[in-house]
């Protein structure tokens, strides 16, 4: 059900409020996640990221958690989602799950800020935030850190797409992009006529998001102007998913 009232963001990710961002990039992952729980776990699937039982906090709590304690900037943030594509890219059999999205959160977060920001907390900080122990922390750095081949950077304009897409895809239907809004204020005539279906937006406006971490998702490293949308991946992940079932 869509929200009855709707938040215009602002058109730049940099001046947005950091508990929107956090509301967008949880609706995302949730969604990622109830798709891949579907998926059943085998014994070569497991990393270091996964976890015995599923954390009895919510993604949005968590990130909102990580917000409170660690002043985690905007960037890095929207840099998970980034990780992700890479690591799906580069590990074919990881799947973001209620498992393993938790842990996955709280090392992006850790090898981001320390990477990139110019103040970052110390790992006792960001374990105890993210309620795991200092020392498996260590390890989920020095994996996350090989999973991306330490590739800790990635352009403005890739974070930009990544923040516009959120909006756009967002199934709460709460949020709008403001540019779009005052768009459609001076031109609501000729809103028929230029409206563009889901695909002709993704081909004007670049990456979408693959985020399955399924074999499916091991092409689009590198290129993020061909992702898929996530609508399209659910889609094919289902039919591979259906094939491999015996007869």
């Amino acid at each position: 059900m869509h929200s009855s009232t709707r938040v215009t963001l602002p058109a730049a990710f940099e001046v947005a409020e950091i508990d929107n961002l956090a509301l967008l990039i949880a609706n995302m992952l949730e969604r990622l996640i109830a798709h891949n729980d579907k998926i059943p776990l085998l014994p070569e699937s497991l990393t270091r990221f996964h976890s015995r039982t599923v954390p009895n906090i919510s993604v949005l709590d968590y990130l909102r958690r990580i917000i409170k304690w660690t002043k985690v900037e905007k960037a890095c943030l929207l840099l998970t989602l980034h990780y992700v594509d890479q690591i799906c890219a580069r590990m074919p059999l990881f799947t973001l799950s209620s498992l393993t999205c938790h842990r996955f959160i709280i090392a992006s977060i850790t090898v981001c800020s320390k990477g990139l920001c110019d103040s970052f907390c110390t790992n006792a900080l960001y374990a105890r935030v993210g309620g795991i122990p200092v020392p498996e922390l260590n390890v989920l750095e020095r994996e996350f850190l090989l999973a991306i081949d330490w590739r800790l950077m990635c352009t403005r304009e890739v974070l930009q797409e990544y923040y516009i897409n959120l909006i756009r895809t967002d199934s709460s239907g709460r949020f709008a992009l403001e540019s779009e809004v005052e768009d459609s204020d001076m031109d609501t005539s000729s809103v028929s006529s230029r409206s563009a279906s889901p695909m002709d937006t993704q081909v004007r406006h670049g990456p979408s998001f693959s985020l399955l971490g399924t074999r499916e998702s091991s092409s689009v490293m590198g290129d993020t102007s061909t992702l898929p949308t996530i609508e399209q991946n659910m889609a094919f992940a289902a039919l591979q998913h259906s094939l491999k079932k015996p007869p």
